[in-house]
């Protein structure tokens, strides 16, 4: 079988993408959304055409290391990000068994309406980043967080 430079199988335009890179491409689809940036603006950022970045963000192309690191270096993330809230069974390679309850990487459950996909949450994380005094914003987070907590059924 042809291998790509990254020493994978190279997939056939009939092949699914590989679920990790279709997590790391909704990452950088969510990052990017947050920031009202656009497919296009990040694209020209990278020097890339939008339908690139699309093929990155469905996971139809995979994101070798160093366009990864100077995505996260446009987004304002740590390289990191885009591999958090993955789950067990997408991180685990193909054809391999499940870890044993030993294992010391066990992934964060994300509960119900915990998503940070949906409209309202993206809207206000976006107001958020427009509050332009650190100060502000920190108070904010703060209020947020005590209303939140006092909130809790108990």
């Amino acid at each position: 079988m042809d291998k790509a430079a990254d020493g994978e199988p190279r997939r056939h335009r009939t092949e699914k993408p590989n679920p990790i890179d279709v997590h790391v491409g909704g990452r950088v689809r969510l990052r990017r959304t947050l920031l009202g940036m656009s497919q296009e603006r990040l694209g020209e950022a990278l020097g890339l055409t939008f339908q690139q970045v699309q093929k990155y963000e469905r996971g139809t192309n995979r994101i070798g290391a160093s366009r990864l690191y100077r995505v996260s270096q446009v987004l304002d993330v740590p390289v990191s990000f885009f591999f958090d809230e993955i789950d067990a069974q997408t991180a685990r390679p193909a054809g391999t068994a499940a870890p044993s309850e030993s294992a010391a990487y066990e992934p964060v459950p994300v509960r119900e309406g915990e998503t940070v996909i949906r409209r309202e949450t993206l809207e206000l994380v976006r107001a958020y980043y427009r509050i332009s005094d650190p100060r502000i914003r920190r108070r904010l987070f703060d209020l947020t967080k005590a209303i939140a907590n006092a909130t809790e059924p108990r």
